[in-house]
């Protein structure tokens, strides 16, 4: 880390420093590399992801179950394991971790060559998840090392534009490869990206400032495991800001996940839409507000407070449901998914930079795993939830009842998860 890094980084925190731009936060140079390194693994991941939906839809004939079961294998090892990863990821070597979780996923991506059964593709891909639920939580801590508290912000949209943008590309990039070149090839693309990943990590210098020895315990095994699991629940539980954007954050990922498989039907059979084009143009509204709303975020919003964000982030995406339940026009279909794109863009980058910046360090980790298992746990609720419900009430039915819920948990937010502002004298 740079002299100037640490120096700002140092700074007190009563001292006002003004937020800065993504392109200064690149000028970071470990900033820079992690930022590197997340461009190439995410755009091997989707590669490989669109190859084995592509190997299990055209060579297998997989069912549409089986097919969502691809992002369920992906995603529940994640869920399932969040919580106890982030208590050996604030024990490990970041660095360690980081190059290790790469040249493994780089291994198991190889093993997708030889898969020819739908279960060996489940298999493959919750090994790579588990490994990925170590990876993620250990880049945030690493983020929040390299960056000052005044650039996290915009460091954070970085990365998320990133994963947005793959979203968008991805599919495109994938169909052309797999075409010409086979699913194979996107296999190896993604292995050799993990690689390439591995190498940027290895490059730059990670540090971490020790841990307290009130913050230490002489526990071992299973029951350190388990006190260090309390410790990160416990400051969650005890902090109410903290415990409200992190509920915000998964109540958004929770309707993007009814959203994802709701939004063809929605198409089809409510605006009795007949060709695809239809279909693509909603859902790539949604992406394209993502990005726009992370752009305009970083350029208009560096003054507002997190919270605030939070709050008018949840409410655009009330809005936009109820565009969509009210209003079922393709018109106003676009108009109402690129403002719920907008709005999610508003809950995601602060809520993650409010983590960042009210977390201690030594628990970095394992407040970064409880929040990603509590999304992925939210995305996968909303990919379960979302076909049963529509079946019985309608995908109209099923936006109204998601807003309501935002609505509430809006109300409770500001009832009860609000910082209380303490009595001068």
């Amino acid at each position: 880390m740079s002299t100037q890094t640490q120096t700002q980084t140092q700074a007190p925190p009563h001292v006002h420093q003004e937020p800065m731009s993504m392109r200064e936060v690149l000028k970071i140079t470990t900033m820079r590399r992690l930022w590197y390194a997340q461009v190439v693994s995410n755009f091997g991941d989707f590669l490989a992801l669109f190859a084995v939906i592509s190997v299990l839809t055209f060579n297998l004939h997989a069912t549409a179950q089986q097919v969502t079961g691809v992002q369920i294998a992906y995603q529940l090892p994640i869920a399932l394991l969040g919580i106890v990863a982030g208590v050996f990821v604030d024990r490990w070597s970041l660095k360690g971790t980081l190059i290790a979780s790469d040249l493994s996923r780089a291994v198991l991506c190889l093993l997708l060559i030889w898969a020819g059964a739908t279960m060996q593709f489940y298999l493959i891909l919750a090994a790579i998840s588990i490994v990925s639920s170590f990876f993620n939580p250990a880049q945030g801590v690493t983020l929040r090392s390299a960056v000052p508290m005044h650039g996290l912000r915009s460091a954070n949209a970085l990365m998320q534009q990133v994963m947005f943008v793959m979203r968008i590309v991805g599919p495109a990039a994938a169909g052309v490869l797999v075409t010409a070149l086979g699913a194979k090839a996107c296999y190896i693309v993604d292995a050799i990206s993990f690689v390439a990943s591995a190498s940027f990590i290895a490059s730059i210098t990670i540090t971490r400032p020790p841990v307290a020895a009130e913050h230490q315990t002489t526990k071992t095994g299973v029951a350190r495991v388990l006190h260090d699991m309390q410790q990160g629940i416990q400051f969650i539980l005890h902090h109410a800001a903290l415990l409200f954007v992190i509920l915000a954050l998964a109540s958004g990922m929770f309707v993007l996940g009814c959203f994802g498989p709701l939004i063809a039907v929605y198409v089809r059979d409510v605006l009795h839409a007949t060709t695809p084009r239809s279909f693509g143009a909603a859902s790539a509204s949604i992406g394209a507000g993502i990005l726009l709303g992370m752009n305009l975020l970083n350029t208009f919003g560096k003054k507002m407070k997190n919270t605030v964000l939070v709050y008018a982030g949840l409410s655009g995406i009330a809005i936009g449901l109820v565009i969509l339940a009210g209003i079922p026009y393709l018109a106003t279909c676009i108009l109402g998914n690129l403002v719920i794109g907008l709005s999610v863009a508003g809950i995601i980058i602060p809520a993650q930079t409010m983590i960042q910046q009210e977390t201690p360090h030594h628990l970095m980790g394992r407040v970064g795993s409880t929040l990603m298992s509590m999304i992925f746990t939210a995305q996968i609720l909303g990919l379960i939830l979302s076909g049963v419900l529509a079946q019985h009430t309608g995908t109209r039915q099923v936006f109204t009842l998601c807003a309501v819920l935002l609505l509430i948990l809006m109300a409770v937010g500001k009832l009860f998860m609000e910082p209380k502002t303490p009595a001068t004298a």
